[in-house]
C-alpha cells in the first residue's frame, strides 16, 4: 500500500524525498524511467516500485490509475511535465511538481479549467521554487492591498547546485530574462537590472534579474502587475550573465548546451548532508503603491534543496487530507502566506 506516486524517485531532489519520506508518515510508489536505479532505491528504502517511460501513454495512465496525487520531480519540466500533467488530468490524479520553469506554471494554467472539469488540482512549484518566495508575496501583498509592484530576490549561504537544476539553467542559455509589466509577461535581456538587497542584517548582497518562476506565479497569488526576480551572484557572474546577451546565439547552439551538459555530469552530483546542514537561503521582498510608499520582509530558510524536500511532502499531506482545489493553484494562493512557517527552521521579519 502506497500513499503517492514520486516520479523522478532517483534523481537528487527524488532521492532526498525518497530519504524523507518516512517523517512525514508517508509511504511512495517509487517511479521513473531506469527499473535498475529504482531496484536499487526499493532494496535501499524498502519502497515498491514500477519503470515507465513518460512517452509510454497507457503505462503512465495504468501507473496513475487510482493513485491520488503525484509528486513530479523528473526534470527539465519543460519537456516531462506536459505528458505527465496530462496523464493525471485522464486519470484523476492530483499533479504536483518541483520545477520553477515559467513555461511550466504557464503550461498549468492553461490546462487549469480542463483540470477543475475532471476534478483534478495542479500545483506546480511546490519545492524552494516556489514556496518561500510565494508566501512572502502573499504576506506583502497582506500588508499592502493596493500594490501594484513587486520585488522578490534571493541568496544562498553554501550549498551547489544539483546536476538536474544545473541542466536546467544550461538549457536557458542565450534566452535572455523575463519580468511581468502591466499584467503581461515581457522579455528583457539577461541581467536587465542590478540591484542591493538587505538579505540579512549584514552587508548587503548585490543581484540580478532572473527569469525565476515568481514572475509567473506570484501574479496569480496576488494579482501584483508589476513584478520582478533576482538573485544575488558575484560580480564577474553577473558580467558573464550580460556578455551572455552578445553570445546569445550561439549559447543556444544544441552542441554547446551538450558539452556544458557533460561538464556537469563530471561533477558531484548535489551537495552532501553536511553541506545542505551548513547552508542556508534568504528571500527579501517588498512591494510598492502608486504613491511609492514600500512595505518590506524577508525570509531565512534551510538549504534549497532540503526546503524543497519538506516542502513537497507537507503538500502531499495536505492534498492526501483532502486540503486542495481542483484547477490550477500556486502553493501560497491556496494555503496562505504563513504555508512556509509551518517548515522547521524557517523564519519572517518585517523591515
Amino acid at each position: 500500500m502506497t500513499d503517492f506516486i514520486l516520479y523522478g524517485a532517483y534523481g537528487y531532489t527524488g532521492r532526498l524525498i525518497t530519504r524523507m519520506a518516512a517523517e512525514y508518515g508517508l509511504r511512495p510508489m517509487l517511479s521513473g524511467r531506469d527499473a535498475g536505479k529504482l531496484k536499487a532505491m526499493s532494496d535501499e528504502f524498502g519502497y515498491p516500485y514500477r519503470a515507465v517511460e513518460l512517452a509510454d501513454r497507457t503505462g503512465l495512465h495504468d501507473l496513475l490509475d487510482h493513485a491520488a496525487v503525484v509528486l513530479h520531480a523528473a526534470g527539465p519540466f519543460s519537456e516531462t511535465a506536459r505528458p505527465m500533467m496530462e496523464a493525471c488530468i485522464k486519470t484523476g490524479t492530483h499533479y504536483l511538481d518541483i520545477t520553477g520553469e515559467i513555461p511550466v506554471f504557464a503550461l498549468a494554467a492553461q490546462r487549469g479549467a480542463e483540470a477543475a472539469r475532471a476534478g483534478v488540482m495542479l500545483m506546480s512549484g511546490v519545492g524552494f521554487d516556489v514556496v518561500p518566495t510565494d508566501c512572502l508575496a502573499a504576506y506583502l501583498k497582506g500588508k499592502m492591498p493596493e500594490a501594484t509592484e513587486l520585488v522578490l530576490a534571493f541568496a544562498w549561504k553554501g550549498g551547489m547546485l544539483s546536476h538536474g537544476t544545473a541542466k536546467t539553467m544550461i538549457g536557458g542559455l542565450g534566452l535572455g530574462g523575463t519580468i511581468r509589466e502591466h499584467g503581461e509577461l515581457k522579455s528583457v535581456p539577461a541581467a536587465h537590472e542590478i540591484r542591493s538587497f538587505p538579505f540579512t542584517p549584514e552587508v548587503p548582497l548585490q543581484a540580478v534579474t532572473i527569469p525565476w518562476g515568481d514572475v509567473f506565479t506570484a501574479y496569480f497569488t496576488t494579482g501584483i502587475p508589476n513584478i520582478k526576480t533576482f538573485f544575488a551572484l558575484p560580480p564577474a557572474h553577473i558580467k558573464a550573465m550580460r556578455r551572455s546577451n552578445w553570445l546569445g546565439p550561439v549559447l543556444r547552439l544544441r552542441f554547446v548546451k551538450n558539452f556544458l551538459r557533460k561538464k556537469v555530469e563530471a561533477k558531484p552530483v548535489g551537495p552532501d548532508d553536511a553541506q545542505r546542514a551548513a547552508a542556508e537561503s534568504y528571500i527579501y521582498g517588498e512591494v510598492k503603491n502608486v504613491g511609492g510608499k514600500t512595505v518590506a520582509a524577508r525570509l531565512r530558510t534551510p538549504e534549497g534543496y532540503t526546503l524543497t524536500a519538506h516542502s513537497a511532502l507537507l503538500i502531499v499531506n495536505k492534498v492526501l487530507d483532502g486540503e486542495l482545489k481542483v484547477g490550477y493553484q500556486t502553493p501560497a494562493g491556496l494555503y496562505g502566506a504563513d504555508l512556509v512557517l509551518e517548515l522547521e527552521g524557517v523564519t519572517r521579519e518585517d523591515l
